[in-house]
C-alpha cells in the first residue's frame, strides 16, 4: 500500500499547517527517517538552491525527537535512491516538466509501499485530470490516482500574473465537467492536504 499526502501548494506560508503536514508524512515511520527530495519541476540549475532552502527550512516543520535525513533526487539514482528512502517528497513547480521526468520511470511500481508527499503541481501529477493556475484550464495528469484535483484553492495564487486573479467557481466547474463525470474533486488550499492510499 502506498501512502499518497497531497497538499494544495505554498507549504512553507503556513507554519503550523506544515507543522500538520509533515506529521501525517512521517506519522507510522518511527524514529529515523529517510526523505528523498525531488525537484524535478524545477529547472535543473535550481535543484541544489532549492534543496539547500529545504535543509534549512523543512526541520523547523518536523515532529520533535525524530531523525530525519534528506537527500536530493537526481534521474540517474532515482530508483535506487526511492528505495533506500521512506518518504518521497516531489516539489511542485511546472506539471509538464515534472512528467517529463515521471514518465521515464516505472511509476508508480517505483515507489510502491512508500510515502508521497506532493504539493501544487506534483499533487496535479498524481491525479487523472486538474486545473493548474498557469494554464487556467483542466489538463490530463498522470493518472495514478482516480481524483480531479485543484491546487491553491481560492488563494490569491496568479495575483502577479498578467492573467490576473483566478475565478476559482469558473475553475472548479471546468474541471466538474472534464474527463469522467465520476471522479472525486479535491480543491485543496495552501497548505492543507488530502490523505489517500492507494
Amino acid at each position: 500500500m502506498t501512502k499518497y499526502i497531497l497538499n494544495g501548494g505554498a507549504i512553507k506560508k503556513d507554519k503550523e499547517l506544515a507543522k500538520k503536514y509533515f506529521a501525517e508524512v512521517f506519522s507510522g515511520l518511527g524514529e529515523d527517517i529517510k526523505i528523498l527530495i525531488c525537484c524535478f519541476a524545477e529547472p535543473r540549475e535550481d535543484w541544489e538552491e532549492k534543496f539547500k532552502v529545504d535543509l534549512e527550512k523543512f526541520p523547523s516543520f518536523f515532529v520533535e525527537n525524530i531523525k530525519v535525513s534528506m537527500k536530493l533526487a537526481y534521474p540517474d539514482t532515482f530508483a535506487e535512491d526511492i528505495r533506500n528512502s521512506d518518504v518521497l517528497y516531489i516539489h511542485g513547480g511546472d506539471d509538464y516538466l515534472l512528467m517529463y521526468w515521471l514518465r521515464q520511470f516505472d511509476i508508480p511500481k517505483i515507489w510502491e509501499g512508500k510515502v508521497v508527499a506532493t504539493s501544487s503541481a506534483s499533487s496535479d501529477a498524481m491525479s487523472r485530470y486538474f486545473w493548474p493556475g498557469d494554464w487556467r484550464k483542466p489538463q490530463k495528469g498522470l493518472g495514478i490516482l482516480p481524483i480531479k484535483f485543484i491546487p491553491h484553492f481560492r488563494s490569491d495564487y496568479g495575483s502577479d500574473s498578467s492573467l490576473g486573479l483566478i475565478d476559482w467557481d469558473k475553475a472548479y466547474k471546468e474541471l466538474e465537467k472534464f474527463g469522467e463525470s465520476d471522479l472525486p474533486i479535491y480543491a485543496i488550499k495552501e497548505g492543507e492536504f488530502v490523505v489517500i492510499e492507494k
